[in-house]
């Protein structure tokens, strides 16, 4: 020890002291600060992510709690995985007629979901179509359930559940048309709905209405006329339709709600499938004994030609009635077919 250290009382133990008095303060301020959270200076945005003790390590919400923005939430939406499924997930299950006809994927619409169809010994065939579907679920439903799948169904474009109805309908052995509303002679008074061809309307715009009934759904071979009786006596307005129709590969079904029609002649310049009504089972008059002699009337005229039409709506008497009608149907010698294989004028 030197002279100047003795004398101000300073000694090496002291020395050794005072140093580790000053770490021990440095350690101290330095866990203060460290719980007292980030600096001021840090950037925002610059945060330790710690789970808190409700939360998983993994970053997963914990139950019952949603990491999505408010409006995902509300409308379900989900982010698509970020890796396919270890798994390929399971091909949908496909009605018989849909089998046979998927590989057929080149045929126009009117041939590629027609039902499939073997003749039998040759005997006087019969189409019967339903139209008007999708309007009532309960009609609809007997209608698909209850009916043989020989029957022909026509759903309303209007419908709102229509893709799920062609595809129960389909599912069931049915061949499937949609309605084509049209302008009959009683318009106003009697209104085909928003979306119908007018005679009023021009050649483009009843072809975007045409489009939007087109466009409504898949699965189905073709179009009903429903009402029209103005619109199908037309000759300068239907004949664009018709044009249009046989471009997207579909047929048409005229229910002749008018003497004056020219579907048949256009159709068969055209080259249009298309297949003509011969009786409305329930026009005007839904009672039995009506519906019975209109039956009666397509079995003879099916005779006399070899085949007949039959058009009708899903009234609860119309249902009734074609269901005791079919049960004998073949036992008295007539084929009960969809209404593609009554199809004519295609080339």
């Amino acid at each position: 020890m030197t002279e100047r250290s003795h004398r101000s009382g300073i000694t090496p133990l002291t020395i050794a002291w005072l140093a580790l008095l000053a770490v021990v303060t440095a350690g101290s301020t330095y866990v203060l600060l460290a719980r007292q959270g980030p600096a001021p200076n840090r950037p925002p945005g610059l945060t330790l992510a710690i789970p808190g003790p409700d939360e998983s390590a993994s970053g997963v919400a914990p139950a019952g709690e949603s990491e999505d923005s408010p409006d995902q939430a509300a409308s379900g939406a989900e982010d698509p995985p970020a890796s396919p499924p270890a798994s390929p997930p399971a091909s949908p299950v496909l009605a018989p007629t849909q089998v046979a006809l998927a590989k057929d994927s080149d045929l126009p619409a009117w041939r590629r979901y027609a039902s499939v169809y073997q003749a039998t010994v040759k005997q006087p065939r019969i189409a019967v179509v339903l139209t008007g579907l999708g309007f009532s679920s309960q009609a609809t439903e007997t209608a698909i359930e209850d009916l043989p799948p020989g029957v022909t169904l026509s759903f309303t474009p209007y419908a709102q559940k229509l893709p799920q109805w062609i595809a129960m309908a389909r599912g069931s052995g049915h061949e499937v048309m949609l309605d084509l509303p049209m302008e009959p002679v009683s318009y106003p008074d009697d209104d085909p709905g928003p979306q119908a061809l007018l005679t009023q309307l021009n050649e483009l715009q009843n072809n975007q209405r045409l489009r939007w009934v087109i466009g409504r759904a898949e699965g189905y071979v073709g179009l009903a006329a429903t009402m029209g009786s103005r619109f199908t006596g037309s000759e300068p307005h239907l004949k664009p339709v018709l044009q249009e129709i046989k471009a997207q590969g579909l047929m048409f079904l005229d229910n002749q709600s008018s003497e004056a029609s020219v579907v048949a002649r256009i159709a068969q310049d055209l080259g249009l499938p298309h297949a003509i009504n011969n009786r409305t089972l329930d026009e005007g008059d839904v009672g039995q004994l009506t519906i019975d002699a209109r039956l009666a009337q397509i079995e003879r005229i099916a005779l006399s030609d070899g085949a007949s039409i039959a058009i009708g709506r899903p009234y609860p008497a119309t249902l009734e009635r074609l269901r005791e009608w079919i049960k004998t149907l073949e036992s008295r010698g007539f084929e009960l077919v969809p209404i593609t294989v009554l199809a004519q004028g295609s080339h």
